[in-house]
């Protein structure tokens, strides 16, 4: 159907019957759905004649609508005027000028809207990423040199079978990896240079052992493990480059050396870490982070660290929640790191939990201060129903409960079986469970099964005071 329909439309265009200029179609309502419904790739820009940023777009993508046409790409490039065609831009949620959207009526037809700069280079590059070639074909070996050479990760599958379903996945896994060089090359001198003696998957970069070869199954799925699993070094500095690569990548587990690189004996720590790294392939990605950097201050508060405390390790594994570990010592060395990670995969290292220090005067006010150092003698108290209320100091709707658990805790403060209680849940971590929503409130009752209730009831003095009385009952 779609090769018909868009046979169809390149006679229509071709034969004048759409109006164009300077190879940009000229869209209205009239013409709209007959261009898009015969367009596999057709990209839309609507816009104002009184938009500046209009005027300046209008030479670039008459540019990049040029340069199309000129290496026979079946990309359209179009416009519409949508101060003279405002159905068609209410009809496409237009708000603001220019918006340019792109409609695929290739597999599953959608349209997404242009993200990307104003330049015809801009423009062009952003539509070859979503429609292709996702593998380019490589004649002979010297062409499979050239696209290793140029790039620092790139794919190759090495097929006698394009039909196979190994060439298949592979073809699926380039259209879904559209940020990643991807070739293919049926070239005798290719498989001889390279050592394929069948038909086969490669992964080259420039860095950790320089070549990976896949032996998995022919699917999608497993192919993009392969890839996701072997494109990130065992080493990586943390940047807003590479942060997608560390948080997306099959490696959850992972170790950060918080370094400051003003540090003296910076290289020194660094090839002790990288050293490390080495035994770890596969199982543990190191991570470095420049402690000296302001961007990345809110990752040593995550950790409770300030700049001072820094070089620190940490090792987190990033699952459904986040567990954080800490080494024992503050020895840097390759083997100390090497044995925390050792003792980390054989299972023993426990979780480190965060706690701030127990204050001088935690139980001087009604409402007593807990931290993660005193919360299970405190909560767990045998002889005491312990109300208690895990806060984080940015939440407004903690803020707004603040003055009533206050209220509360004087209410109750001569009642010797009750203590009403608070704790910083974002600097203090517990073991016995995970706080994720702010303010979350939890009843201790005395004795020794050591249950907790969840109180969900209106946040008013009234009914806190009532659940209290009540023994826990909301």
């Amino acid at each position: 159907m779609v090769s018909y329909a868009v046979a169809v439309g390149d006679s229509l265009i071709m034969g004048g019957l759409i109006p164009e200029e300077n190879d940009v179609l000229v869209l209205n309502k009239n013409n709209f759905d007959r261009v898009l419904c015969c367009s596999e790739h057709l990209m839309v820009a609507f816009c104002s004649p009184l938009c500046e940023q209009c005027k300046a777009l209008a030479p670039e993508y008459e540019t990049a609508a040029n340069l199309l046409k000129e290496e026979g790409s079946k990309i359209r490039l179009a416009k519409v005027d949508a101060t003279e065609e405002p159905e068609l831009a209410q009809r496409f949620g237009v708000q603001k000028y220019p918006t340019i959207i792109f409609f695929k009526n290739v597999d599953n037809p959608s349209r997404e809207e242009y993200s990307a700069g104003s330049e015809a280079a801009d423009i062009v590059n952003w539509l070859m990423e979503r429609t292709g070639p996702f593998a380019t074909t490589l004649a002979d070996e010297v062409a499979v040199g050239a696209l290793v050479e140029d790039n620092v990760i790139v794919v190759i599958g090495f097929f006698k079978d394009p039909e196979s379903d190994l060439a298949q996945a592979f073809l699926q896994t380039a259209k879904t990896m559209q940020d990643l060089p991807f070739g293919i090359t049926s070239s005798d001198a290719a498989f001889s240079r390279y050592g394929v003696a069948k038909d086969s998957i490669v992964l080259f970069k420039k860095f950790d052992e320089g070549r990976n070869n896949y032996d998995g199954e022919a699917t999608k799925e497993q192919v993009v493990n392969f890839i996701k699993s072997n494109r990130v070094p065992v080493f990586i500095e943390f940047t807003d480059q590479t942060a997608p690569k560390i948080f997306d990548g099959q490696i959850k587990t992972q170790i950060l050396f918080l370094l400051p690189k003003s540090a003296s004996d910076y290289q020194d720590k660094l090839d002790n870490f990288k050293k490390a790294a080495t035994s770890f392939k596969g199982k543990i990605l190191f991570v470095l982070i420049d402690s000296d950097l302001p961007d990345n201050q809110n990752i040593l508060e995550f950790f409770v660290l300030k700049k001072e405390d820094c070089p620190a390790v940490r090792l987190i594994v990033l699952d459904m929640e986040i567990s954080k570990y800490k080494p024992e010592t503050d020895n840097f060395s390759a083997d100390s790191i090497k044995d925390f990670c050792d003792r980390f995969l054989a299972g023993k290292v426990k979780p480190h939990l965060m706690s701030e220090n127990v204050p001088e005067d935690w139980d001087k006010n009604p409402v007593k201060v807990l931290v993660g150092k005193n919360f299970e003698e405190v909560a767990f108290d045998e002889k005491k129903n312990v109300f208690v209320n895990f806060y984080a100091p940015f939440s407004g709707h903690c803020k707004l409960l603040s003055p009533i658990w206050d209220q509360l805790g004087e209410k109750f403060k001569d009642h010797l079986d009750i203590i009403l209680a608070k704790i910083d849940a974002t600097a203090n971590e517990l073991e016995a469970f995970k706080i994720i929503t702010f303010p979350t409130l939890k009843y201790f009752p005395a004795g020794t099964e050591r249950k907790i209730i969840n109180y969900n009831g209106e946040r008013t003095l009234e009914r806190l005071s009532n659940f209290l009385t009540s023994g826990g009952q909301d």
